[in-house]
């Protein structure tokens, strides 16, 4: 416990001092002058020693202990006076030091035997665990002369999730069908290539592919086969940490939108019956083989919270050469990474090891800036300059994109924002035409 002087003592102890001058020319007050120090040292000592035998106020913090990245949580301290008169005391919360906070710290006055509740709200910055630190009081003296250091209350941990509250809306709206609200396209389904469902009634618009001529012959009217998507299919999601996912668009990081991209396929993939498993490169590698079932995307969640981003590049090949081990059943493979020029090499190569095999789909993130760049009135020179290297940067990556379609691979040039639209139409297309 730590005990500091406030300005009224302060205040008194410099008015002291100067009055010194006074004694020093004027003998006579030397007395007097020395009574007031002491008069003013026993006032010091007396307010320090009723506020050392002050009880520590009681402190209960509420707060969820699972936080949505980058979205304002509201945190409610609980405090209680047990004593008999009131308490003055300043309150600081000692919070994760890397999230922003609002109204903190603050002074409040307790009344004898009451109790009063604070709010203030957090911004976690990233997501992962993160401690908070018990709670700071500055306990004041009753006459004001001391401030003195205490803490109370218990330490505590919360994990930073992906924003749940944006994938909620996607898997609500999943639910319900209403994925085309959010420009998911809607499929009908071919009848070809996929799995018998049962047969109904001719509608007009059906091929002739699935008419069942011999029930038609029975019931003597046309009778269709209908088909649904083919179930039991995997779904592995290559996601690159490297440092390619550190940049951010609009203060959201490319590792956080693809983490939501991925979360919301997953729930498309098990409602249709697929299998969801992931692996991370670049850093922090993980692996979860794929599963089925309605835990699934809360597993992920859980098992994926923390992902950082490093400051590595992804080893492509290596990873592929990894994947291709663990992985023996065909499946769909996303590859989710922001790629350069120099990293095609190693790109092609993976990729056509694993389309030995697998079907792959790669998803190359493309900065917002680039596309800003090339939208954007040109005036001076040094933009005419900057609009020309970017259309040729952005040209050698649709080249790169169309040498990886004809060799099988599927490319989806996309910023991070249209990720988790894009990645489900592509799914969904592929169920489709049952290519997988």
């Amino acid at each position: 416990m730590n005990w500091y002087p406030r300005r009224p003592l302060l205040y008194l102890v410099s008015g002291w001092i100067l009055t010194a001058v006074i004694a020093s020319l004027f003998p006579e007050m030397t007395e007097a002058w020395l009574l007031g120090g002491g008069l003013i040292a026993g006032i010091a000592l007396n307010d320090q020693w009723r506020c050392r035998r002050m009880a520590t106020p009681e402190i209960q913090r509420l707060m969820p202990r699972t936080l949505p990245l980058s979205v304002p949580t509201h945190v409610r301290l609980q405090v209680r006076n047990r004593q008999a008169y009131p308490v003055r005391l300043l309150i600081h919360d000692h919070y994760p030091a890397h999230f922003s906070c609002e109204e903190m710290p603050r002074e409040v006055k307790l009344d004898a035997r009451s109790g009063i509740e604070i709010d203030y709200r957090l911004l976690p910055p990233e997501r992962g665990d993160a401690l908070f630190g018990k709670t700071e009081l500055q306990l004041l003296s009753p006459w004001g002369l001391w401030q003195q250091r205490r803490f109370a209350g218990s330490t505590g941990s919360v994990r930073v999730y992906p924003n749940f509250a944006e994938i909620s809306t996607y898997t609500l709206l999943a639910t319900d069908n209403r994925l085309s609200q959010i420009g998911v396209r809607h499929r009908q389904r071919r009848g070809e290539g996929n799995e018998f469902f049962q047969l109904r009634e001719y509608r007009q618009g059906d091929s002739q592919r699935q008419i069942h001529w011999q029930a038609s012959a029975r019931q003597r009217k046309l009778v269709s086969k209908d088909y649904e998507d083919e179930k039991d299919q995997q779904v592995i999601f290559l996601l690159d940490t490297g440092r390619r996912m550190r940049h951010r668009d609009d203060g959201r990081a490319h590792l956080d939108q693809a983490l939501n991209a991925v979360l919301l396929l997953s729930y498309v993939a098990v409602r249709q019956g697929d299998a969801v498993g992931i692996m991370t490169i670049g850093g922090d590698n993980r692996w979860i083989a794929p599963r089925k079932g309605q835990n699934t995307v809360n597993h992920l969640l859980e098992s994926l919270y923390n992902l950082e981003s490093s400051i590595e590049p992804a080893d492509y090949l290596s990873a592929a050469s990894k994947l291709s081990s663990l992985q023996r059943r065909r499946a769909l493979i996303i590859l989710i990474t922001n790629t350069r020029n120099e990293d095609d090499r190693d790109l092609f190569a993976a990729t056509s090891q694993l389309r030995h095999h697998h079907l792959v789909v790669l998803a190359d993130l493309r900065e917002e800036i680039l596309d800003q760049t090339v939208t954007t009135p040109i005036d001076t020179e040094s933009q005419v300059l900057r609009y020309h290297a970017v259309e040729r940067y952005l040209d050698e990556r649709r080249r790169k994109h169309r040498l990886l379609l004809h060799r099988g691979i599927m490319a989806l040039d996309i910023t991070a924002r249209q990720l988790p639209v894009a990645l489900v139409n592509q799914y969904l297309d592929i169920k489709a035409e049952a290519s997988l």
